[in-house]
Order: C-alpha cells, then structure tokens, then sequence
C-alpha cells in the first residue's frame, strides 16, 4: 500500500491531486486543515490499482507472478498493517518465453474469480480505513465529529453534513456548535409567506403520486372562503388519471360555494383561463405522476411553456425517503417550478432529507401542511419553525447515529457520494 499526503486550497482542488497521481482507486484516510490550505491523506493499495487498470487475464503477468499466487497471497497482502507507507518497488518485465512454454490464458471463470476477489479486498480496505479516518477525526477534531453525528441524527445528508460541520468555528462548545448549524440550515431555506391567500395567484400543483395535492388545494381553498369569502376564487380539476377526481373537485366546489372546473389534459389550461381572468385565485390539481409515467415528462414540458400564466408549486410529502424526496426535486424541474409545498409532516420519521434537498435546489417553500383536517391543518412556511420540527421528530423518534453508521457517512462525504 502507498499512502501520499497532498495539500491543496481547498478540498475540491486536493482531491483532483488525488485521482490524478493515484486514479478512482485511492482511499481517503483524513482530512484536515493546515493554515488556510486543505490536507488529505490518501491511500491506494498498488495490487488492487494493478488489477484494476490491466486487461483480463494481464494483471498476473504485469506483476510477474501466476494468477493462482495472486490468489493464494491476495488475502494476506489486504491484511497486512494498514497504516504501513510500502513503497512500491519497480515492476520489471520477465524476459519472453519460448512461443512453446507460453501458458495459455486463464479461463474466464478465473477472470471472474480473481475480479471478484479483488472487489472484496477493496471493500474491506475501505471498511478498514473508515473505521481509521473516522476514529481519526475523533481524535484529532472531536467538534466537528460530534456535530457530524448530531447532523446524522436529524437526518441530513452526508454532504450538507459535512458542508456544515467544516464551516463551525473551531473555539465553539459543543452547544454553541449545535446552535450554529441549525442557524445556518434556517437561514439557507427560503420561504414565500402567505401571499397566495393574501394576493391570489393561478397556481399548478404538481407532485408524485399520493402527495396530498388534492387535500392541499381543499385547504387552501377553505381558507380563502374564509378570509374573502367565496368571490374571486376558482378551483381547477386537471387529473384524468385517478378515478373521481373530477367529480371530488366539483363536490368540493359545492361544498365551498365556488365554481369547479375540469379539464382532460394540461394543454387545455390555456383556453380555460382565460375564461377566468375574473378570478384573483385559481387552484389547479394536476394528476399525480409516478417516475416511470411515460407521459409524464410531456405535461411538464407543457407546465413549463405556460410560466407567464401558470405557477407551478411542486408538493412534496415528508412521509417518503430522502432518496425519494431528491428524485422527486430533479424530476419534477422540467416544469421549473417556483416553490413547493411540504405535505404529510406529521407522518414523518425524519425531516433531514427535506431540509437537505431544500438547502440543495433553493427552492422556497410556501406551507406546511401536517395533518387531513381541513382546512386547520395547514400554515405558511417558516424557516426556524421548519428546522424546529426536525429536532422534535429526530428526538421523538429517538434517532441515533453510532460509530459504524458515521464510519459509512463518513467515508461517502470523503469520496464526494451523498
């Protein structure tokens, strides 16, 4: 194994000199920060690196020894002490064999097996250097340790995480740490106020499937009623998916004492409204999308060439997944939408992956909506409140982060993986 420390003026820059004087295999050991510049201690084991850049069936003769020796010694070289500097030693070429003592070349279940091998020793290496780099920063840094756990505990992804933790000021306590990352995330989410229930608006809201678009626009509309009256506010159904939908929107209307109105695709809007250029707020349903809806990327393609009428609000449920809340903020930018909706607050385990996407496309929210009461469960977005929220549900559900998941965490926010 070599291990080689590169300085640099930041982390971008000194992982560059990473994979460049030591490819994709390198491991990072720790990080750190001399002065003003950035180190990065980083490894590579030099078999594995051979392994991976020779042709099949190459890398026993680039090393000079037999496929079946690299076999056999593979597992003691990878257990070998870790933090031991091997300098490599130079690799000279065997003198050619008679065309007649040529062996002939390993076959391909012997590819396999000593590709898959190769992959094992590398998971273990890394395995191995986690637990170092992470007990490492332990020692060296126990501030910035204890806040990327904290951080872990509510949720937030690994980069955030780490993005936090390096700008904290080193003669902080711990409480006082704590205090200025979640200041931090507060003041990097934006917010719109109330202005759809003061002002108006024609809003489009668009979301995955099961978002609570439907119950969102029912609330939205309630309160309207209740603050103006039920002049100047008409509601849209634009959901020829799911089964009722437009008969739900004009039941809602009757109920509300407001005129609904459907449409069978998003291109109709248009044409509806202006027909409506009377009314100061138009709520739109569309229909709700899974990711692998072919027609899908055409009806945002159509919310998009109607920016001038339409905003399009994107709803997102805190009841699903971090992954699942990322994937619903890239799919969904065709449409350029201009805010969004936090839905089903209550329902969920964990509001880091909210926050992290948030902080991550900028993207303003408007409401926050917690709860299937109409229209009570329902308030406009605040920053503080929202990251309030977070630390109560992370301490309700008695979230925890121990060593070997900060090991992982860790390792992802070293190679730049979320």
């Amino acid at each position: 194994m070599r291990i080689q420390r590169y300085i640099a003026k930041d982390m971008r820059s000194a992982l560059a000199q990473v994979r460049e004087a030591m490819g994709p295999e390198a491991v990072i050991l720790s990080t750190g920060a001399v002065g003003d510049q950035v180190e990065v201690v980083a490894a590579i084991d030099v078999e594995i690196a051979i392994a991976h850049a020779a042709p099949q069936g190459a890398v026993a003769a680039t090393s000079g020894i037999s496929a079946e020796a690299l076999q056999r010694t593979a597992p003691r070289r990878a257990s070998s002490q870790l933090s031991e500097a091997l300098v490599p030693k130079a690799v000279v070429a065997p003198a050619p064999a008679p065309a007649a003592a040529v062996a002939a070349p390993p076959a391909p279940e012997q590819n396999n097996e000593l590709a898959n091998e190769v992959k094992d020793m590398r998971r273990m290496l890394e395995a191995q250097l986690a637990t170092l780099a992470w007990n490492d920063m332990s020692r060296r840094s126990p501030l910035q340790a204890a806040m990327l756990k904290e951080l872990a505990q509510l949720g937030i992804t690994q980069d955030l995480a780490g993005s936090l933790a390096r700008k904290i000021p080193a003669n902080l306590n711990f409480s006082a740490a704590r205090r200025f990352a979640l200041a931090t995330i507060a003041r990097t989410v934006q917010v719109t106020g109330d202005r759809w229930l003061e002002t108006g608006g024609r809003i489009a809201f668009a979301g995955p499937a099961g978002a609570g678009k439907t119950t969102l626009l029912a609330k939205l509309a309630a309160r309207w009623v209740l603050r103006h009256g039920p002049r100047r506010v008409a509601l849209v159904s634009a959901d020829a998916v799911r089964i009722g939908a437009h008969e739900q929107m004009h039941m809602l209307g009757r109920l509300l004492g407001v005129t609904a109105h459907t449409v069978y695709d998003v291109a109709e809007l248009p044409e509806l409204l202006e027909g409506l250029s009377g009314q100061q707020l138009v709520l739109i349903d569309t229909a709700g999308a899974s990711p692998r809806d072919p027609d899908l990327a055409r009806r945002l393609r159509l919310m998009n060439q109607q920016q001038s009428k339409i905003e399009t609000s994107l709803v997102i449920p805190a009841s699903i997944q971090a992954g699942a809340i990322e994937e619903a903020m890239k799919l969904f930018a065709v449409a350029q939408p201009s805010s969004c909706v936090i839905t089903k607050v209550d329902e969920a385990v964990s509001l880091g992956g909210v926050l992290s996407s948030l902080v991550r496309h900028k993207l303003p929210v408007a409401y926050i909506s917690d709860g299937q009461r109409v229209p009570e469960d329902l308030q406009p977005a605040r920053a503080h409140g929202l990251v309030s929220r977070a630390v109560e549900i992370a301490s309700r559900n008695g979230a925890t982060a121990d060593d070997e998941v900060m090991q992982r965490r860790i390792t992802g926010v070293v190679h730049g993986r979320r």
